[in-house]
């Protein structure tokens, strides 16, 4: 797609989010700013990127009916989703009848929804160093993938302990927890059933892998000057994360080369698998976040997201076009630059309090900080810990902006209006 129309008109581009949270948002406003039309869907009203797109609308977009009226009524030249909890088989059948093109492919957007989906793709079929998983339906399914079994008398080894539970299907690290010990088990099992993105489910347990550190590998798949799809990589994106959720991240993350080469080939070999069109030819388009795990020169494959991660929020201080720039320029068909313009980090701001319509002190007292930058989201309700902004420090010193990034974050105090 080269041609770019004027928007509200008829010959307008028009692009329809499926999710529209804060990286949604700066999605939209980077299509905006390259002359698209832009259709914000989410689940609530006044959702971040619904304050900021052409068109807004509200529906459950797991409800098969729903989204396809929506999509039908929208008739959008591209429907890039951007959360997991979608009808994928909606997706998937309007993609092969050709009624929609779904960024980056619809089979793609299906794989990724869940953990098995995507976790199986990469150890079963790709044959990509994981940890050690098992999928669990119920609590006595947990406990005996963790502990093993005895079958006609033969034991049967388990993950064992330590190890992590997770529902298949989640956000920013909902529902996960470490579990240490038995009596940690049903804790564990209660947290994934409460935390999963669509109700009480299935979960995956995964052995415990002792890493140096974890990266999200932001890997764009776009289109070079020949026509052909190229891969271009990111410079690594070190972070910290708490029970599953992002707290604080930086980049550049210091690599050996040769475990940055390993990196670059389990991300192309998950991404060009994702990639791949109904006809099996390479076709999807757009950023993926890869994450990671590293020891030594030693890599795991963890998780993959067809879209910007939030992680990758650093990026808006660190590169000349951050990963929204990235993921919208792709899919357009446009070139694309992952080159590094400083390095920097992010740190998360927290809602503090439960309530709707919260405002906040000190955000000039943040914005002091120097080379820092605030971004408030405008969710509009608050929890206590749910992402209420980020706030971005560059540096030349890598370590440097970390701690000024948590400074600055800290300065911000949001509160009940």
């Amino acid at each position: 797609m080269t041609t770019i129309g004027t928007p509200l008109s008829p010959s307008a581009t028009r692009v329809l989010l499926l999710g529209s949270g804060e990286l949604g948002k700066e999605v939209l406003i980077a299509l905006q700013r390259l002359g698209v039309e832009t259709i914000a869907v989410d689940r609530y009203d006044n959702a971040p990127g619904q304050q900021v797109a052409h068109h807004a609308r509200t529906i459950t977009m797991s409800d098969p009916a729903q989204l396809r009226a929506l999509l039908e009524a929208e008739r959008p030249h591209l429907v890039v989703p951007e959360i997991e909890a979608i009808a994928t088989p909606v997706l998937e059948a309007m993609e092969a009848a050709g009624q929609i093109r779904c960024i980056p492919t619809a089979r793609a957007a299906r794989l990724t929804m869940d953990r098995e989906g995507i976790r199986r793709l990469a150890a079963e079929t790709l044959g990509l160093p994981t940890s050690p998983y098992k999928f669990c339906d119920s609590l006595a399914e947990l406990q005996a993938a963790i502990e093993g079994t005895d079958e006609g008398g033969v034991r049967r080894p388990g993950i064992g302990y330590p190890c992590i539970v997770k529902p298949v299907m989640s956000s920013s690290g909902k529902g996960q927890s470490k579990i240490d010990g038995p009596a940690d088990v049903q804790t564990a099992w209660d947290h994934a059933m409460a935390g999963g993105r669509v109700g009480p489910g299935r979960v995956i347990v995964e052995g415990f892998i002792a890493f140096d550190y974890e990266i999200t590998l932001l890997t764009v798949r776009a289109l070079g000057a020949d026509g052909q799809v190229a891969t271009h990589f990111c410079d690594p994106i070190g972070h910290v994360q708490v029970s599953g959720d992002y707290v604080e991240s930086w980049q550049p993350h210091p690599m050996r080369p040769v475990a940055l080469a390993r990196a670059r080939q389990v991300a192309q070999a998950v991404t060009d698998n994702l990639g791949q069109g109904l006809d099996g030819q390479p076709a999807g388009l757009g950023l993926f976040g890869v994450e990671l795990f590293v020891q030594g020169d030693t890599v795991w494959f963890s998780e993959v997201s067809p879209r910007p991660h939030d992680t990758g929020m650093v990026t808006m201080v660190t590169q000349w076009q951050n990963e929204f720039e990235l993921h919208a320029r792709a899919i357009l068909g446009l070139p694309v630059d992952t080159t590094l313009k400083s390095p920097g980090a992010s740190a998360v701001i927290y809602g503090g309090v439960d309530a709707t319509g919260i405002a906040f002190d000190g955000v000039a007292d943040a914005l002091r900080v120097p080379n820092s930058e605030i971004r408030l989201f405008g969710k509009p309700e608050s929890f206590v810990k749910r992402r209420m902004g980020v706030a971005l420090v560059h540096d030349a010193d890598v370590q440097h902006a970390r701690v000024q990034a948590k400074l600055s974050a800290a300065r911000v105090k949001p509160r009940r209006a």
